[in-house]
């Protein structure tokens, strides 16, 4: 475990930013995700998020900030959330944050379909002891964040 430090990949034109941190317990993934090979690119940071969660912090941000992802992506995303449900500390926390265009936010917000958005993360995290929150941020064209919502599952 002595070996064990922070990753951080830049982006490119079809892989994310990865910016792990062991330190402040901050996982963000950054950019565009439609990788030829998702395997090559989510494999180092499903294995990351292994060792990370033997010594986790009390609370963990997941940022999911990418424009755009592939299928193939979205099967790993699910399955780095689901090693962080094995965190074993009842106390600590996981809090999702998903980053979307500001209309799709006003959407789902005019519809009530937020909450309901997210229900099948619930799948995933059913038998979890960690406690888990989603942040669901309405954002601009520049980033920029105009709205938010905290979801508790």
């Amino acid at each position: 475990m002595k070996d064990f430090i922070n990753l951080f990949v830049e982006q490119t034109p079809k892989t994310p930013q990865v910016d792990l941190n062991q330190y402040n317990g901050e996982l963000i993934l950054f950019g565009k995700s439609i990788p030829e090979n998702a395997a090559k690119v989510y494999e180092p940071v499903l294995n990351w998020v292994s060792q990370y969660i033997l010594n986790a912090r009390p609370t963990t941000n997941f940022r999911i900030n990418l424009e755009y992802f592939n299928t193939s992506s979205s099967i790993w995303l699910v399955k780095i959330l689901k090693v962080l449900m094995q965190i074993k500390e009842p106390d600590y926390v996981v809090i999702l944050h998903v980053y979307i265009p500001l209309e799709d936010f006003e959407d789902m917000e005019e519809s009530g379909d937020i909450k309901d958005a997210f229900a099948p993360i619930s799948d995933i995290v059913y038998d979890s002891l960690v406690s888990i929150g989603i942040k669901v941020y309405g954002t601009e064209d520049d980033g920029k964040i105009i709205k938010e919502k905290l979801i508790f599952i």
